[in-house]
């Protein structure tokens, strides 16, 4: 086939088919036009917008005039160049190039098809049917025709995307600049005043960032006066010939001869004053400068103590535009410090104790109140005067100050009077190092006779450790090891504080001694209703072990039933209620009285563990853990002795081995032999049946033997390598976790047997020896589970005499300087009654 002649393109169908693709060819045709003039221009749109980006943000007001003009001058240059260029490589495109891209996006080029004729056959009716079916086929494609989109990339001929850096300048010029800026430039052709377009002069005021204040354009400013803040920046451009517009101002505080000339100026407002433009279209303002106050803040209250040691204080702070920071800093106060004992020699240099202030996350920190919360107990001022000092800062830098507070850093306070003793130690200590020695000599007499004063035995041997460490160096005492002795010591006085008890009377009586020193002591309200909670806990964990126990041994509780009297738990808390209720009506005195009669009646309450009248395997088991124990303890004994008197166990110096693996018992074992023994024991021990088989208090009782094991290998290890400070504390760990692994066993062997029984709980009961609970009259308790006597005082049948001699026993006995101040004070109360 041959291509069509001008007779066939007037074929109605063909140009049926034409006529639908008049809009699709109109838009590729388009097309063309734009990708031929992006392809042969982009590098004159990029100068043009470039140029222009620069003059919106005011280059031209910066520059000299000279480089102003330079500059103008190479972006025409550069723009006519780009554009002959452009007018080089541009080629017309035609109506034929859109006909041929739409014919080449559809498949078989059906467009081509149509205006095509056929060249032989033409007079065969047959022939001439098949052309006719392939030509309507071409025209039903082609009216699926569809516009084809221009190819407008351009990154192989812009490899460092300039089109875009030109874009981005000026759109940011837009944001941040201003488009009457333009048209200074056409002052710079000289041609005078009167061919300026828009107007002579512009004027911006750039208040400070942190104050939130707007940018105000002064030329739409027709008020005489305006408020601005201090530090506001005042940008004046003038525009015409030099000398046409002055500028006047006494805002700045500088004087007039100093003031620059030119066509831009920047003015900082200082002061109230006035800004005026002078000459053809100028304007005046009054300029009111507002002032940025100091920020100010206050405490609110005074600083208190939480119940754990942390220092909390309220404070507000207030500033015009909002404070940006500040800072707590805390100095000893030396003149109100008691300079005795370890505080008689001058302190060691310490840098201020700095903290930072919290403010607000989110919100207006114009005006707002916080709280300083920082936990400063191991700090050497805790527990001492100091003066504390806020100060607040705002974005000026401006720093404002509170009046000084006075006040006694709080801290942790410590009850148990051995743990007050050691962070006392601890103080002097950190006071200066020159108390080294004293410490050591007190730490001496504190562990001279440990009986009932150290109740915790890991306690004390950490203390003898460390007093003979502090014994070494106590004359050439270093920061460092300072630093590490004062941290041991705060260790061991938590350790006293706080116990690490495996008995529940112990843990009690320790609980009963912090609360009791804490009333005498005039503890706050927080740390009393925290040392309440763990009386409460302690007293629930000791009535709890009475009830097992009950359970372990009835007959022997029905066998002294009889003989002494019951308490319940419930008549326990009411005591407790009443306690707390006094504390919180502040009657002190009559809160120790009370607590005092507790301690004289859980003093003679009995626990009896029952050892050797359980039967079976569980007890046989409990007995022979309670005979590792009591060896332990013997062995801990033994290597104590050992360190005390030295490498040579005070023999002379002989040749023989002086620690670990030669050191020697009264069997001939070392002590390292015999602790592998107890070691080798409690491992066969592990391996017999023990009570709570799958229950959670039996596995938590092996674990707790596992690691007694564990620290009794390593106690081991260190008596054969001579560290006997070492071996000590694993001893100690050891027996620690032997004493909780027996807990929990008995405990679970507790709970077997109740259900072997088929009995519950049961209600907590304790045992009190009658003859020795009297009251101040000498009353014996009841015998029906209640404090006191069922004894009707005044029975017989002179029942006034009888209340006559109860009033002179009363007074004797109130006038006994003997007996103690509180029962002579519940006397003297008893008479104020009756």
């Amino acid at each position: 086939m041959a291509h069509e002649n001008r007779d066939t393109a007037r074929d109605p169908a063909t140009a049926t088919a034409l006529a639908r693709l008049i809009w699709p060819l109109r838009l590729t045709w388009a097309g063309l036009w734009a990708e031929r003039l992006v392809r042969s221009f982009w590098p004159v749109w990029t100068i043009l917008v470039a140029t222009l980006a620069a003059l919106v943000f005011g280059l031209q007001d910066l520059l000299p005039l000279d480089w102003v003009r330079g500059g103008l001058a190479l972006a025409v240059l550069g723009a006519l160049i780009a554009a002959g260029f452009g007018l080089r490589a541009f080629r017309r495109p035609t109506r034929t190039e859109a006909l041929s891209r739409l014919d080449a996006s559809l498949p078989g080029r059906p467009i081509s098809s149509m205006t095509d004729a056929q060249a032989i056959g033409s007079g065969d009716p047959w022939s001439r049917a098949i052309w006719e079916a392939h030509r309507r086929r071409m025209a039903e494609r082609a009216a699926e025709a569809r516009p084809v989109r221009p190819d407008l990339r351009l990154a192989r001929r812009d490899p460092f995307a300039l089109r875009y850096l030109a874009l981005t300048a000026l759109v940011i010029a837009l944001m941040f600049g201003s488009i009457w800026r333009v048209a200074s430039v056409t002052g710079l052709a000289g041609g005078g005043a009167e061919a300026m377009v828009g107007p002579s002069w512009e004027a911006w005021a750039q208040p400070p960032s942190y104050t939130g204040k707007p940018s105000l354009y002064l030329n739409e400013i027709d008020a005489p006066e305006i408020t601005l803040p201090v530090g506001t920046r005042l940008q004046i451009r003038l525009y015409g010939e030099v000398g046409d517009l002055t500028v006047t101002e006494s805002v700045s505080g500088r004087p007039a001869g100093e003031a620059p000339a030119g066509p831009a100026q920047d003015v900082e407002v200082r002061q109230t004053g006035a800004l005026t433009i002078d000459g053809r279209g100028g304007r005046s303002w009054k300029i009111m400068a507002l002032a940025d106050r100091p920020p100010l803040v206050t405490a609110d209250g005074q600083m208190e103590r939480e119940a754990d040691g942390q220092m909390k204080l309220s404070f507000s702070a207030r500033d015009d535009y909002g404070v940006t920071g500040g800072q707590a800093t805390i100095l000893l106060d030396l003149p109100a410090i008691d300079r005795r004992y370890g505080l008689a020699v001058d302190p060691e240099p310490r840098e201020p104790v700095t903290l930072d202030l919290p403010l607000p996350i989110a919100g207006n920190r114009a005006e707002f109140s916080e709280t300083l919360v920082d936990d400063l107990a191991k700090h050497p001022f805790a527990n001492l005067p100091v003066v504390l000092n806020l100060s607040v800062t705002d974005a000026a830098l401006q720093e404002g100050r509170a009046e000084p507070l006075k006040v006694v850093l709080p801290g942790r306070r410590f009850f148990d009077p051995l743990a007050a003793a050691l962070i006392e130690m601890r103080r002097d200590l950190l006071w200066n190092r020159t108390n080294g020695p004293r410490t050591a000599q007190i730490l001496h007499a504190v562990t001279h006779a440990p009986e009932g004063l150290f109740r915790n035995e890991r306690a004390f041997l950490r203390t003898r450790v460390l007093m003979r460490k502090l014994d070494a160096e106590a004359a050439t005492l270093a920061p460092a090891a300072r630093d590490e002795i004062a941290e041991q010591l705060w260790e061991i006085a938590l350790m006293v504080e706080e116990g690490d008890l495996a008995s529940a009377l112990e843990a009690l009586r320790r609980a009963q001694d912090r609360l009791d020193e804490a009333i005498r002591n005039g503890a706050s309200q927080d740390e009393i209703e925290q040392l309440m909670q763990e009386m409460r806990q302690a007293l629930d964990n000791y009535m709890r072990e009475l009830a097992e126990e009950a359970q372990r041994n009835p007959d022997q509780q029905q066998a002294e039933n009889r003989q002494t009297m019951e308490m319940s738990g419930d008549q326990l808390q009411e005591m407790l209620d009443k306690l707390q209720e006094l504390m919180e009506q502040g009657r002190m005195a009559e809160a120790a009285e009370l607590m005092e009669m507790m301690r004289q009646l859980m003093e003679n309450m009995q626990v009896t563990m029952g050892e050797g009248q359980g039967q079976g395997p569980g007890s046989q088991a409990m007995r022979d853990l309670s005979e590792t124990l009591r060896d332990q303890q013997g062995l801990s004994d033994d290597a104590f002795r050992e360190l005390q008197q030295g490498p040579n166990g005070g023999r002379p110096q002989d040749g023989r081995p002086g620690e670990g693996e030669g050191q020697e018992g009264r069997d001939g074992r070392s002590l390292a032999e015999r602790q592998r023994e107890l070691g080798d024991r409690l491992n066969g021990m592990q391996n017999q049946p023990l009570p709570g088989q799958g229950s959670e208090r039996g596995e938590n009782g092996r674990r707790s033997l596992d690691d007694a094991g564990r620290a009794m290998r390593e106690a081991e290890r260190a008596l054969r390598d001579g560290d006997l400070p070492g071996a000590l504390d694993r001893q100690a760990e050891a027996m620690e976790q032997l004493r909780e692994g027996m807990r929990e066993l008995g405990e679970a062997m507790a709970e077997e047997q109740r259900q072997q029984n088929g009995q519950g709980e049961g209600e907590a009961f304790g045992r009190a020896d009658p003859n020795s609970q009297r009251d101040p009259l000498g009353r014996e308790p009841g015998e029906t589970g209640r404090i006191g006597s069922d004894r009707n005082m005044l029975q017989g049948e002179d029942v006034y005499r009888r209340a006559q001699d109860l009033l002179d026993e009363i007074r004797r006995r109130s006038g006994d300087l003997s007996r103690p101040e509180i029962e002579r004070e519940y006397l003297r109360r008893l008479l104020d009654m009756y």
